[in-house]
């Protein structure tokens, strides 16, 4: 099933760089067309790609392109083997808007007997991520118009 969400998601992000599949500027929907059927992603393309962009160094536990559901794994920065991070996005809307994405980060820290506890997580952190998320998606829309050339 893995398998079958990454092919997919693969094959809907291909998609958004070709010139043949009917895409909304606006709104980044991307549709493809499959065999004479038309699929519509669920939310927007761009804060989609971007998201899953800034997201790359992290293991993906799960991903929904037609819910808007990203999870990644549990990660370990080597330079702090102590802490680890794992983030859950949500892609809320069809629109590029600075609202158009939730996050929830988690932190735990290891405890001197080897088992992880929940610690707090920097408020700056989320924020952080969504702006890196938010910046990425402008710069793929930008791309997509042909801004420049």
């Amino acid at each position: 099933m893995r398998a079958f969400i990454v092919a997919l998601c693969c094959l809907i992000l291909a998609a958004c760089g070709t010139s043949g599949d009917s895409q909304d500027v606006d709104s980044g929907s991307t549709v493809i067309t499959s065999g004479g059927g038309k699929l519509t992603l669920g939310v927007n393309s761009y804060l989609w790609q971007a998201s899953l962009s800034t997201l790359s160094f992290m293991p993906l536990a799960s991903e929904d392109p037609f819910g808007g559901v990203i999870i990644t794994d549990w990660y370990v920065n080597p330079q702090a083997p102590g802490e680890r991070m794992k983030v859950t996005v949500y892609v809320i809307s069809r629109q590029l808007r600075a609202d158009g994405i939730r996050l929830a980060v988690f932190r735990q820290t290891r405890n001197s007997d080897g088992s992880w506890s929940e610690a707090q997580v920097n408020p700056d952190v989320a924020t952080k991520l969504e702006d890196e998320i938010l910046t990425r998606a402008r710069e793929l829309r930008l791309a997509s118009v042909g801004v420049g050339g």
